[in-house]
């Protein structure tokens, strides 16, 4: 992998502390994750033990902060580390994603108290985190969510939940929910934040998705059914919880974008050594030059994915004013190509692409969705427009 890359301009390269990172994420999936992905995408089995693993690595916490155990990294760093474990499962890599999403909510609005409390179990991967959005009746207009939270219990000591949310990956597997629910009138500024522990009364879970891709993440409905959580895991404020949404996405989507790098790469990889060992009319098909066409130009948009990522990312570490912009351009770019990528590893393949045990297809099935959450692609369209034009 190149290690040098350009970005508005100026040079810059991985330096020691973040090549050592890339290794380790490299050696982890290598080693635990890569020989086991085909099994859980066929099974359909949520590894908790393996992710769990990564906790004394310092991936339950990557750019949390170190005083409760987290690694307090940069968006460049967890970009890395996203990539090289997306090559051996996208699927997986996307969890520790999620995991890492939900909680640096925590990590940034939380209060000490918070922070103190629930991050450590986190950090460690004692606790498996889940972040909670999506409804049936709300994707992309995230600030029309309808689960509702009241106060409740002597001295409002309580809120009570009532809602369903969709799609949410390890739902019925993970241990604390970082949950949006509407606590004002309609529109952003009446939703606020919660933590929701799995053992939450009222708590339940629905059946898990048969879905195209992401088999060894479990995926299901979160309901609210007179739910009651504490006072004290209502994040930040009432009526903040639009904001802390939409503050963990910027890198919510680097992150999906790196999954994306990561599973793009490992497509490329298995059709370049494929097409050197399969022969057609008396010689390997790599000495086609249609197929050398096409994999040269495979090769040219997986290294601009990867320049354009890592440049976002940077603009995400330094604070630069443009950089949700970029964030969102990036996750737009580097998933619709990742996919592209993917998809034309399988042609490569040919018959054997379709087949299971060739690991080419799921990582098609695997990528497809991330041109579809952390917001659409289309809706990354949006936001870049609106930069543009001055409506952020």
């Amino acid at each position: 992998m190149d290690s040098a890359v350009q970005a508005a301009g100026s040079q810059f390269e991985l330096n020691e502390d973040q090549r050592a990172i890339q290794e380790m994420a490299e050696a982890f999936a290598a080693e635990r994750v890569a020989p086991n992905a085909l099994e859980w995408d066929r099974e359909r089995h949520f590894p908790a033990d393996v992710i769990r693993e990564t906790g004394p690595l310092g991936l339950g916490g990557i750019y949390i902060r170190d005083d409760v155990g987290g690694s307090a990294l940069g968006r460049l760093d967890a970009v890395l580390i996203f990539e090289a474990l997306s090559r051996a499962c996208p699927a997986f890599s996307s969890f520790i994603s999620i995991h890492n999403m939900a909680a640096s909510m925590i990590d940034r609005f939380g209060s000490d108290e918070q922070r103190q409390r629930i991050l450590p179990k986190l950090t460690s991967m004692e606790w498996l985190a889940s972040y909670c959005l999506t409804e049936p009746g709300s994707g992309s207009d995230a600030a029309a969510l309808k689960t509702k939270a009241e106060r409740s219990g002597g001295n409002g000591s309580d809120y009570v939940l009532n809602g369903a949310k969709q799609f949410i990956s390890g739902a019925g597997d993970s241990d604390v929910y970082v949950v949006m629910a509407r606590t004002g009138a309609e529109g952003p500024k009446g939703i606020s934040t919660f933590v929701v522990p799995k053992d939450a009364p009222g708590l339940s879970f629905g059946a898990n998705e048969k879905k195209m891709g992401w088999h060894m993440q479990s995926t299901r409905q979160v309901i609210f059914e007179d739910c009651k959580v504490p006072a004290e895991n209502l994040l930040s404020s009432e009526g903040a919880g639009f904001g802390i949404a939409m503050a963990g996405l910027d890198g919510g989507r680097l992150n999906i974008a790196a999954c994306s790098l990561g599973g793009a790469q490992s497509a490329l990889d298995k059709a370049l050594a494929y097409a050197s060992e399969r022969k057609a009319f008396g010689k390997t098909i790599d000495q086609f030059q249609a197929l050398q066409f096409k994999l040269a130009d495979m090769e040219t948009e997986l290294q601009a994915s990867r320049i354009f990522l890592y440049a976002a990312a940077s603009k995400l570490d330094a604070k630069a004013h443009d950089a949700s912009k970029w964030s969102a351009m990036a996750k737009r770019f580097v998933t619709d190509t990742g996919f592209r990528i993917a998809n034309d590893a399988l042609q490569l393949f040919g018959g054997y692409g379709y087949l299971h045990d060739y690991g080419v297809e799921k990582l098609v099935r695997d990528l497809r969705v991330h041109q579809i959450l952390e917001g659409t692609n289309e809706i990354m369209r949006v936001i870049v427009a609106r930069h543009m034009i001055g409506r952020q």
